[in-house]
């Protein structure tokens, strides 16, 4: 598994969003047919393939979106949110498997962190970004995406 320290530059969003346990987190690939459904709607996307799950992990439940780049945030359809992703360093690999090994993968980037000497940042959004490409591929039995973790501290 190749995982390396990015930069990303601020990144706004519109889409919709969850918030649940982590226990009823199977209901969020339903959150991607939704979103799927609705683009149309969303104005001034940006040419980028790709949908973003920005996400909040706590101790006890997850809020996670699914969103589309946007240019600018002035029209926000209804029963979506729209926000700005500061810019931010993180720790990203790609993720290719089944749904239930997926959670390994972010075990692994743990230690790996850990070995390396840097820090998630707790207070920022992690992001799972998924080439629009892959949407088909990702609702059958197979996941293709990247995963971006925060870090707080930049290992020189």
């Amino acid at each position: 598994m190749d995982i390396q320290v990015v930069e990303r530059d601020e990144i706004k969003v519109v889409g919709i969003s969850w918030n649940g346990s982590y226990s009823q987190a199977s209901s969020i690939p339903k959150l991607f047919k939704v979103m799927e459904t609705r683009l149309d709607e969303v104005a001034h996307q940006t040419e980028e393939p790709v949908l973003i799950a920005p996400f909040h992990s706590r101790e006890t439940e997850i809020t996670y979106y699914v969103t589309t780049p946007v240019n600018k945030i002035d029209q926000i359809p209804e029963g979506m949110v729209g926000f700005t992703i500061p810019g931010k360093n993180y720790v990203v690999t790609s993720y290719k498997g089944r749904p239930e090994e997926v959670e390994n993968t972010y075990l692994k980037i743990f230690d790996w962190m850990k070995e390396y000497g840097y820090e998630q940042d707790h207070q920022a959004l992690g992001l799972e970004i998924f080439p629009k490409k892959q949407i088909e591929t990702n609702a059958s039995e197979e996941l293709y995406f990247d995963i971006f973790l925060p870090i707080k501290s930049y290992k020189e």
